[in-house]
């Protein structure tokens, strides 16, 4: 079995992984902004894993990188769903202990996933590959930004609110 093909097979079993994952915190977290942003990142999860079965199948079948891969990072904009969460009544909800500790467990997650791409990225010297672990580790790196905004609402969310409303007048 080829190394790509090997960690592909790592790639998509973790991807599925995550997909399970935030789709039940989805369902578990009670603060709809957390929910919103659970709900998202499992939809991306879930494109991931299938572009990973298409190129699974083509290393598979014909030992070779399919000549198109995605190379844009899917934009998750959760500081502006979380700025159209928080204007209706029902997103300006407290976000629990349990809210906060399933962020922050999914911070770690996609760190890791993070590490896990920058890894296979070393690791190769096939250009196309190169480019596709690239493009994962940025979308996971993405995701850790998400996160990480998610949970500093969730811990300040006046503070979230100052600083994200300076962002615009600054930008």
């Amino acid at each position: 079995m080829k190394p790509s093909l090997k960690a592909i097979e790592v790639a998509l079993n973790n991807e599925k992984e995550e997909k399970d994952y935030y789709t039940t915190l989805s369902k578990k977290v009670t603060n709809p902004v957390g929910k919103k942003m659970f709900e998202t990142i499992a939809k991306e999860e879930d494109m991931h894993y299938e572009q990973l079965l298409k190129i699974h199948k083509n290393l598979e079948e014909r030992g070779e990188w399919p000549e198109e891969i995605s190379p844009v990072v899917d934009e998750t904009d959760i500081k502006e769903g979380l700025k159209e969460m928080i204007a209706s009544a029902e997103g300006a909800a407290k976000s629990t202990t349990d809210d906060r500790e399933a962020v922050q467990i999914a911070i770690d997650f996609e760190t890791k996933a993070h590490l896990f791409y920058k890894d296979l990225i070393k690791k190769t010297e096939d250009p196309d590959e190169k480019k596709f672990f690239e493009y994962m580790a940025a979308v996971e790196h993405k995701h850790v930004a998400s996160l990480e905004n998610t949970l500093l609402y969730f811990e300040d969310p006046e503070g979230w609110m100052m600083s994200s409303e300076k962002s615009l007048l600054d930008g």
